[in-house]
């Protein structure tokens, strides 16, 4: 989701800071440190040094400051101290100031690069907060959980068909008649790929050929010839076909009784016993579709009461880690994006812009969410973070202390703790939306949630996504990464 920094260890250091708030999310810190201070990053710097420049006299890394100042002077190890000492001042003022920065800052340094105390400022993109008023009434259309009579009635048609026979027919074609033809698909007198064979049997009403290609069939009969042009399915160009009609055929369904089932369908010996499961079987196929789609439906619902600007930092971040997520996906398929995106058509730049609106739409909801959470009075506590250090060692195999270390060495512990709150937020929207079929029907939320909805925030990617993309899907933490270096939720 949003971009979490990761900054450097450091050791606690006297350093004085202010804060000062600007417009467009963003504040400005001051960050002052005194000659005294910056010293011992000097000194640091000077052993580090030590090991690349090699004395007479001394062994590698061994050459004390007052020598290497004497040789080199102190303005290389000034300038390393700044590199290596900056970021973790800086660190301790964003940790002291409570920032929720989506971006690197940018730092300027403002005194000490050749003498003196060191001063700098730095430019804070932080988190927008915002404000969902209305989602407390959030109401989702979610597909009907239950199976109509006609969806059994067409599981049993198809079942019948399957086991149809077909029959010569002499009259006009209709609608559902199997035809035997020779097909002929011509542009400017070349024949086009995939538009000729002969003895083709085809079902009128598939419309697998071209938009208006079966409405040319019926009405007519065996023997005849048509001749007509239309676009082909996957065109843009018009092609001149030619249609030889040798047969035409009927499908004739066995009669639907108890005893045709007792010979036919397994289990089962009676027409309405079959029935009754088929109508089980498919109400549990459209329920998983709900459940399927229930995060989806909910999070996009939230992210249309956002009225802000999604921050183009937290897109880039979170579009960088989906593209990312993406190869690596195609990579562990034995499949080249280059050879995928030829596949499908697209250019590099066509792949990043549709993984982009599903970043817009991440960033939006990641903001909901905290929304939410903040309206809602929702907290973590150091039960949940242990329950959740203890859930990420079972997924990595790694001792619940050894995961909580890793996100106290990387300073990702006031992360995960929004992840969470995000997640109690979500969990809070999925029992409490209302939630409807396409006629308008009200669906139970507990027949949606199940008994195991409480795990749903470990249940991702994810989703992806598409789903990667709601607040769940977003919740990858550090336990993949537990190296120090920048990861985005």
């Amino acid at each position: 989701m949003s971009r979490c920094i990761l900054w450097p260890r450091y050791t606690r250091r006297s350093v004085k800071s202010t804060l000062e708030p600007l417009e467009g999310n963003k504040v400005k810190l001051f960050v002052a440190v005194d000659e005294t201070e910056f010293d011992r990053d000097i000194d640091s710097a000077f052993r580090k040094i030590a090991k690349e420049v090699r004395l007479p006299g001394f062994r590698a890394g061994k050459a004390p400051r007052k020598v290497l100042e004497a040789r080199i002077g102190i303005a290389a190890a000034r300038e390393q101290a700044l590199r290596d000492g900056v970021p973790n001042y800086l660190a301790q003022a964003v940790r002291e100031h409570d920032v929720d920065l989506i971006a690197t800052p940018e730092v300027e340094i403002t005194g000490g690069e050749e003498t003196g105390p060191v001063g700098f400022n730095a430019t804070c993109e932080i988190r927008p907060e915002v404000t969902v008023p209305g989602y407390g009434g959030l109401r989702v259309e979610l597909p009907a959980v239950t199976a109509a009579d006609t969806d059994v009635d067409e599981a049993v048609n198809t079942e019948l068909r399957r086991q149809g026979t077909l029959a010569d027919v002499d009259r006009p074609i209709v609608t559902g008649d199997q035809v035997t033809m020779d097909l002929q698909g011509l542009r400017d007198g070349v024949p086009v790929i995939g538009l000729n064979t002969e003895d083709w049997l085809y079902e009128v009403g598939k419309g697998w050929v071209a938009a208006g290609f079966d409405d040319q069939l019926i009405g007519s009969t065996a023997g005849d010839e048509l001749v007509f042009s239309l676009v082909p399915n996957g065109n843009e160009e018009p092609a001149d076909f030619e249609v030889k009609i040798s047969r035409v055929q009927e499908m004739v369904l066995p009669e639907l009784d108890d005893a045709w089932v007792d010979e036919n369908i397994g289990e089962y010996d009676t027409v309405a016993g079959w029935r009754s499961a088929l109508h089980d079987r498919l109400s549990e196929v459209k329920l998983n579709q709900a459940r399927g789609q229930v995060i989806e439906r909910v999070t996009s619902a939230l992210a249309e009461l956002v009225d802000i600007e999604a921050p183009e930092s937290m897109v880039q971040g979170d579009l960088q880690q989906r593209v990312q997520n993406t190869v690596q996906q195609f990579q562990s398929q034995g499949i080249g994006l280059d050879q995928w995106l030829s596949a499908t058509g697209q250019d590099p730049a066509q792949f990043v812009e549709s993984l982009r609106v599903q970043s817009l739409k991440a960033v939006k909801v990641d903001l909901a969410l905290r929304a939410v959470a903040a309206a809602e009075g929702f907290e973590v506590t150091e039960d949940d973070l242990e329950n959740e250090y203890e859930r990420i060692g079972i997924q990595v195999r790694q001792k619940t202390a050894q995961v909580r270390k890793a996100y106290e060495r990387n300073d990702a512990v006031s992360e995960l703790t929004a992840q969470l709150r995000k997640s109690k937020a979500l969990d809070h929207l999925l029992h409490t939306v209302e939630m409807v079929d396409p006629d308008g029907t009200a669906i139970d939320n507990d027949t949606i949630l199940g008994h195991d909805h409480s795990d749903h925030d470990h249940d991702h990617d994810d989703h992806d996504h598409d789903e990667h993309d709601h607040g769940h899907d977003e919740h990858t933490h550090a336990e993949h990464d537990h190296a120090d270096h920048d990861h985005t939720h």
